[in-house]
């Protein structure tokens, strides 16, 4: 068993890869690196409301279910094609249940030097890389503050098992997107998967990324780490769907490190899950980026979204824009809480951030909380965040011709979300997203 209380139990080493992948994130053996990152965790342990970057959010779930280590599904293609992004026209790499699925992989050319393919896969290829870039991105170390919580990195660190690299060298355009597909299928009871993804995009590339979490059956506990190296000039799209099952927790880190001239794009759509939590953190490591973090989320019947970001403005003339828009009905809980670090040194900055909410029921309830610490004297830095529900004259008119209720009320939602949707560029995701969401609400 897992057991995310106490330490009793040993780390059980998963895959054959794993070895020289945790040894990257520091000296000593396999048991060692294990240890070492699960004693940071337990010294935090399962968050309460005492935390206050988990106030608002509850993980009694968590606390209460033993999971079994990830194990092996039976899923087919077709099972995967009829998901949403199933059908994607772009280089897929499945996972099921947290192990990579090599009969699910939908194979494209690639330019050379090009990798795309399982983290132990990219240890063997390019080694230099990934011992300088794993577990080195996801970590609060020379930034402004403590106000973040990286338990959860800690305790994907110590189940690390198979995971996914992504590696776009120097000048490489890539012109098919990459499609990261994880598969949870908890048909044996509950189980904990603990997925890890590093993307690397070097100098003057660029590339459009699909990361997406489906659950077919069951509860479990996905608990995911993504690390984007972002080069300079280089541009990077990087878009997340989440649709798990109404059982599963989902916890997310994403942590992004911008070099000069570079643009990264986060579309984060979030459907899914009981517990749905997602962090993004973005550190701004030189002049003239450019960040852009969309976020969409559901909560309906008595889910919880929960996203946190956090954008750290370290050196001058950056811009950063953040869209984020919620849909709560039922006894759905939204919680959004976005942070803007100013350092001292980070002139011209112009960073702008919106945070808006739907209530579609009286029982719904959003927790919203923007946060600028601002340290320049020189610099645009605006925030905003509104919570209301839908106008009843655009509502009245749908239904004066003559479209039903549920149905005028779905359209005002869905074209309220579409602006972040739309965001979206890889070919057919946005139009797919968007009728998953209409489905949601109209159903």
């Amino acid at each position: 068993m897992i057991d995310l209380q106490e330490k009793t139990h040993s780390l059980v080493e998963n895959y054959a890869g794993v070895r020289p992948l945790l040894e990257a994130f520091g000296p000593g053996s396999l048991a060692e690196a294990r240890e070492v990152a699960f004693q940071k965790y337990l010294s935090a342990g399962i968050p309460t409301h005492k935390d206050e970057e988990w106030r608002f959010t509850s993980l009694r779930r968590l606390s209460e279910t033993e999971y079994k280590p990830a194990y092996g599904a039976t899923v087919s293609r077709a099972d995967f094609e009829i998901t949403p992004v199933g059908g994607t026209d772009a280089l897929t790499l499945v996972f099921v249940n947290g192990q990579a699925a090599p009969e699910l992989t939908v194979p494209r050319n690639l330019p050379d030097g090009v990798f795309v393919g399982t983290l132990e896969g990219g240890f063997e290829a390019y080694p230099e890389v990934v011992e300088k870039y794993l577990g080195k991105v996801a970590t609060l170390e020379g930034k402004l503050g403590t106000t973040n919580d990286e338990r959860f990195v800690h305790l994907n660190a110590a189940y690390l098992g198979e995971g996914a690299f992504i590696y776009v060298p120097k000048g490489v355009a890539l012109e098919v997107p990459i499609h990261l597909a994880y598969i949870s299928k908890a048909d044996h009871g509950p189980f904990a998967a603990f997925p890890r993804v590093l993307i690397v995009a070097e100098e003057n590339s660029r590339a459009k990324v699909l990361e997406s979490y489906l659950g077919f059956e069951g509860e479990y506990f996905n608990c995911g780490v993504v690390e984007v190296v972002v080069g300079k000039h280089a541009n990077v799209e990087h878009t997340k769907f989440q649709q798990e099952t109404l059982e599963a927790i989902h916890i997310s880190n994403i942590a992004i490190d911008q070099e000069p001239n570079s643009v990264y794009t986060s579309n984060n759509i979030s459907f899914g899950g009981a517990v749905a939590r997602n962090d993004v953190n973005v550190w701004l490591n030189g002049e003239y980026t450019e960040t852009w973090l969309n976020g969409a989320y559901v909560a309906t019947g008595e889910q919880l979204a929960d996203n946190h970001t956090r954008i750290d403005h370290a050196k001058p003339n950056c811009n950063s824009f953040e869209v984020y828009k919620g849909i709560l009905t039922d006894k759905g809980q939204g919680v959004f809480n976005g942070k803007i670090f100013v350092y001292e040194d980070a002139q011209k900055t112009d960073a702008k951030q919106t945070n808006q909410a739907i209530l579609l029921s009286p029982t719904a309830s959003i927790e919203t909380k923007p946060q600028l610490e601002i340290f320049a004297d020189d610099v645009k830095c605006t925030h905003g965040a509104t919570v209301g529900q839908i106008k009843k004259d655009a509502k009245f008119y749908l239904r004066s011709r003559g479209i039903p209720d549920k149905e005028a009320e779905a359209l005002l939602v869905y074209a309220f979300a579409a602006e972040v949707i739309e965001k979206i560029t890889i070919e057919g995701v946005a139009d797919s997203l968007e009728k998953v969401l209409f489905n949601k609400l109209n159903g």
